[in-house]
């Protein structure tokens, strides 16, 4: 716990400790003046092709008993009021014309995006509000990863931050996620979120104020102490709204709109795809290096379906030999690897596990090269021409024309060229 406290005391000294983007929107603000907002990371992803990719490969179709329009109903104010005021909320949910804005994204343009999201909510929210709940956190936070990589545990943004909560590396290692060739468990759904909800209740602790804590979790606890500073000691979220970077000025009124679409996306015609993922999963732990194809093949799973249940293996590689791991499998499977573990783990092992366990190294006594690049044989006592030519593949008559040799006698002691 002394290690977190001084941890989180240097992080008040950044600047960001989340990545923010440079794709902004222009918003009229109730006083009629416009306000230049940088959307957050969660929301630019339609055209990022990594995004798309990982989003075809776990969602086949919209779902049976929902038909989708292009265009959802005109909205009043009147009844945004009334349906934000409905949400079962400890963090409040008021309403202006920036919210509204993004309301009115995720409700028309992101229409698509939410779409998928309600899809991946079925099987990324129980681990959410798990964590949530042990801590004593709002529920509604579980719709903060909406607004940072649109569910999707791979993101990466533009400056590194990375998976559902998107952590950058530093911010990661100070809550014990770890990173190495192998393994990111900033992309770990699991430990991920359980880090994300430790840090959202050390924020808290600092600022006693949820809108605050959202803004810190965005810009970093220092800008936000700048702020205030600047605000004369305010702390009230729109009241320090104007001296917030660009990004976080959009940032709750994201969060405040998550809530709202994740709600009452059936009253804006919006419909949930249906997706691949498995409704109910467990975990093995594994003791031994393995590779995702190994267990793809021998359990005849979809390999596709595998990563994305197990994200934080960045090469398909899942690192036994190192330290204990766990692999997360359907519950229909798990019963099947524990009884062809000893296959699993054979199966085409020199193929998708090529590291060496030990290398040989040659015997070299009485080579020498020289540093042009020829070769030369220390003649030993026994050695004959013939058997000399045969352990270096050449011929005879190339020794003895390197070596002006016009027989077969050589003596023990001299260095002969062999190329």
């Amino acid at each position: 716990m002394k290690k977190l406290f001084i941890g989180l005391v240097a992080l008040l000294s950044t600047t960001s400790l989340f990545a923010q983007t440079g794709q902004s929107i222009t918003v009229r603000t109730d006083s009629g003046t416009e306000d230049v907002i940088d959307l957050p990371e969660g929301m630019l992803s339609n055209s990022d092709s990594l995004y798309l990719d990982w989003i075809s490969k776990n969602y086949i179709n919209l779902g049976d008993n929902c038909i989708p329009t292009s265009a959802g109903p005109q909205i009043s104010d009147s009844v945004y009021i009334d349906r934000l005021k409905r949400i079962p909320a400890i963090i409040e949910m008021p309403y202006n014309s920036v919210i509204r804005e993004f309301i009115d994204m995720y409700a028309s343009r992101l229409r698509n995006k939410v779409s998928f999201m309600l899809a991946a909510a079925n099987f990324y929210m129980p681990i959410f509000e798990e964590a949530l709940d042990l801590y004593d956190l709002p529920m509604e936070l579980k719709y903060l990863p909406i607004i940072e990589s649109a569910l999707n545990p791979v993101a990466v943004s533009r400056q590194g931050a990375t998976g559902l909560w998107q952590f950058m590396l530093g911010t990661g290692k100070i809550y014990g996620l770890k990173n190495n060739s192998l393994i990111d468990e900033r992309r770990d759904p699991i430990k991920s979120t359980w880090a994300a909800a430790r840090y959202l209740k050390d924020l808290y602790a600092i600022y006693q104020d949820w809108n605050l804590v959202l803004a810190a979790y965005n810009c970093g606890p220092g800008t936000i102490n700048k702020a205030i500073r600047r605000a004369g000691g305010a702390t009230d979220y729109w009241t320090i709204y104007n001296y917030l970077p660009k990004e976080t000025r959009g940032y709750v009124p994201a969060f405040i709109a998550a809530n709202y679409i994740m709600t009452y996306y059936c009253e804006h015609d919006i419909c949930p795809m249906e997706t691949q993922l498995p409704s109910a999963t467990d975990t093995i732990h594994i003791h031994k290096d393995l590779h995702l194809q190994q267990v793809a093949e021998v359990c005849s799973l979809n390999i596709d379906q595998l990563r994305s249940l197990n994200p934080q293996y960045k090469k398909d590689i899942i690192p036994g030999n190192s330290e204990l791991c766990v692999l997360r499998l359907p519950n229909n499977t798990v019963s099947s690897f524990i009884d062809r573990q000893d296959s699993i783990f054979a199966y085409k092992a020199n193929e998708y596990l090529k590291k060496r366990k030990a290398v040989a190294i040659k015997d070299n006594t009485g080579i020498r090269t020289s540093s042009k690049g020829a070769v030369y044989h220390k003649i030993k006592s026994g050695d004959t021409l013939g058997g000399i030519a045969a352990k270096y593949h050449v011929s005879v008559n190339q020794l003895r024309r390197l070596n002006n040799i016009k027989g077969n006698n050589i003596r023990a002691g001299k260095s002969l060229r062999i190329r």
